[in-house]
């Protein structure tokens, strides 16, 4: 696509997990169970343990200590997560906020140097950015109420490919290539690269008997392992010696660290119910906003109508309102009074009116929703970074996991403690604690809350309220226009979860539509420039992971953006 005035190009580099190719994943079939995940080995991992007889939260937690490992720049045991799980027995819908919170030191000023916001990369490589993490005791919880098998087994795959090493993946060593050995700390460089500094070579064998030494740790003395003692002493000297600023992090914060039982946050959407996650994530009430909006739209309704310009412009416009409202009222709701009317029937029926057919509408502004507990908010200044994975897992007896988990940048804060990553998810936060008007912003720094997400965990039921689907990506802000994308592709435009998947990906975030660069998008953006979209091809790259129910057995999808797999029996 050529520039133009309605045309704007994006660097390649600008997102943080950059595009490595494509890969030719099929649509994988089952009968009993699957797990979808972004590397075929964990994957593996998680169907070992559904072929021993665990559940979907055993599966998820084997697959997630080995990505940690084969997909150290997205998640790991120094992050956090959300998880939606379906009891299929109970017929229970559970949410659980496993997200990485501020230190007790934090103040809303963390991020400002004499008044002005530091630089974004500064930050992140800084202690500053690094949050207590709570994905070990997330698992740990989890496991207490879903699990099945020991908790000392669902280490072992982990454990055994950490002493006796994995292939580097193309991926992998492409994204080391292009961070640069400088940009991490001398334990996490020594572990990436040469001792010259190049990025070790695709197949090479890495070993790390340092996570395995923690992960035999956690594996036998739970998550009080990791939370008290060494491994939390290492936590906190990262921190404390971390480039730039040191973060401030104690020993206290890291024991006093809990999860949070949330509700999840469902829609009727076409005879069907999305579920995702509520706040502090913003997934899944800006994906509810927008499903909401646009069903009463005709988008099509076959595999042939996708990408239609008629769709693709009503849903970034509903989209472009649901991402002002999320800009504007969405935080962590243990800080932030969150408007209660954001579905309500009556805003969204003011909001759809907004939506012009013929014409497109840059930046709206956010709306006014009904609220008891109506709080002024301040315009937002949040910069969100694209390094996250997600789980999609439906086990033997029905019950399902969707687990969207990160350690937010690419290789997270570049910080290292006993063996892996540690996050930036404080950069989550925004720099500017208070806008121009003076207004507090809903997603400011404070001590012990949680940043705003994007991460959409999703679990959608039929009219039965039987599990259809369970899905959600990475990709920083754009997961929920990944997300919608697929939501649509299967319920509307009815494709299979590989379709669906794969399709090229596009939407607003309230200015200019982003498409992705592939051929498909020329005729479409040629016909959407008319309206008066500004259009922004971009390297948009998902990492959807889809398991779903479809005539009596199962279907799985892997991203062809990614190096996934769906694997089942």
């Amino acid at each position: 696509m050529a520039a133009s005035a309605q045309t704007q190009l994006v660097d390649p580099r600008s997102a943080p997990e950059a595009a490595t190719g494509t890969e030719n994943h099929q649509l994988a079939t089952a009968k009993r169970h699957m797990v979808s995940a972004a590397n075929a080995i964990a994957a593996d991992a998680g169907r070992d343990m559904l072929r021993a007889g665990g559940s979907a939260i055993d599966a998820a937690i084997a697959t997630q200590l080995v990505l940690n490992l084969v997909e150290p720049q997205s998640s790991g045991i120094g992050g956090g997560a959300f998880i939606l799980h379906w009891d299929n027995a109970k017929a229970e819908l559970k949410a659980y906020d496993g997200r990485e919170t501020a230190p007790a030191s934090a103040r809303p000023d963390r991020f400002l140097v004499d008044g002005k916001p530091m630089p974004f990369d500064e930050a992140v490589l800084s202690g500053l950015s690094i949050g207590v993490p709570g994905l070990v005791r997330l698992l740990e919880d989890v496991h207490k109420q879903h699990g099945k098998l020991p908790w000392a087994k669902l280490f072992e795959p982990a454990i055994r490919i950490a002493e006796q090493g994995f292939e580097i993946s193309p991926r992998l060593h492409f994204l080391l290539r292009l961070e640069g050995a400088d940009s991490f700390v001398p334990a996490a460089r020594r572990y990436f690269f040469t001792e010259g500094g190049s990025a070790l070579p695709i197949g090479h064998r890495l070993k790390n008997p340092a996570f395995a030494a923690t992960l035999r740790a956690i594996a036998a003395g739970g998550s009080a392992a990791f939370y008290e003692g060494p491994i939390a002493q290492a936590i906190v000297d990262a921190v404390a010696s971390a480039p730039t600023a040191p973060g401030g992090m104690t020993l206290d914060d890291l024991k006093g660290y809990k999860v949070k039982e949330r509700a999840p946050l469902c829609v009727t959407y076409r005879g069907h119910e999305v579920c995702g996650m509520g706040a502090p994530s913003s997934g899944g009430t800006t994906v509810a906003q927008t499903l909401k909006l646009i069903e009463t739209f005709d988008l099509g309704s076959s595999p042939d109508a996708a990408l239609n310009a008629h769709a693709v412009h009503r849903i970034a416009e509903a989209q472009k309102l649901a991402y002002a409202d999320r800009n504007r009222f969405l935080g962590d709701p243990d800080f932030v009074a969150i408007p209660e009317g954001l579905l309500d029937e009556t805003y969204l029926a003011q909001r759809r009116a907004l939506i012009d057919p013929q014409r497109a509408v840059d930046k709206p502004q956010a709306g006014a929703p009904p609220a008891p507990k109506r709080q002024s908010f301040g315009v937002d200044a949040t910069i969100e970074r694209a390094g996250t994975s997600h789980i999609s897992i439906i086990d033997g007896d029905g019950n399902a996991v969707a687990m969207t988990t990160t350690i937010e940048g690419a290789f997270g804060s570049h910080n290292w403690a006993a063996g892996f990553l540690l996050n930036n998810e404080l950069t989550d936060f925004s720099f500017v604690p208070v806008d121009a008007a003076g207004l507090p912003v809903a997603n400011a720094v404070g001590a012990g809350k949680r940043p705003r997400s994007s991460m959409a965990p999703t679990i959608v039921f039929d009219a039965r309220r039987h599990v259809e689907a369970v899905l959600g990506s990475p990709g920083g802000s754009r997961i929920i226009l990944y997300v919608l994308k697929t939501l649509i592709a299967l319920l509307d435009w009815r494709m299979d979860a590989q379709q669906a998947a794969d399709l090229t990906n596009f939407g607003s975030q309230g200015s200019g539509l982003e498409i992705e660069l592939d051929w498909p998008a020329v005729p479409l953006a040629l016909t959407l420039r008319p309206l008066g979209h500004r259009i922004a091809p971009s390297l948009m790259n998902s990492g959807i992971h889809i398991v779903m129910r479809r005539g009596g057995g199962l279907e799985g999808a892997a991203d062809a953006r990614r190096e996934g797999a769906a694997l089942g029996d």
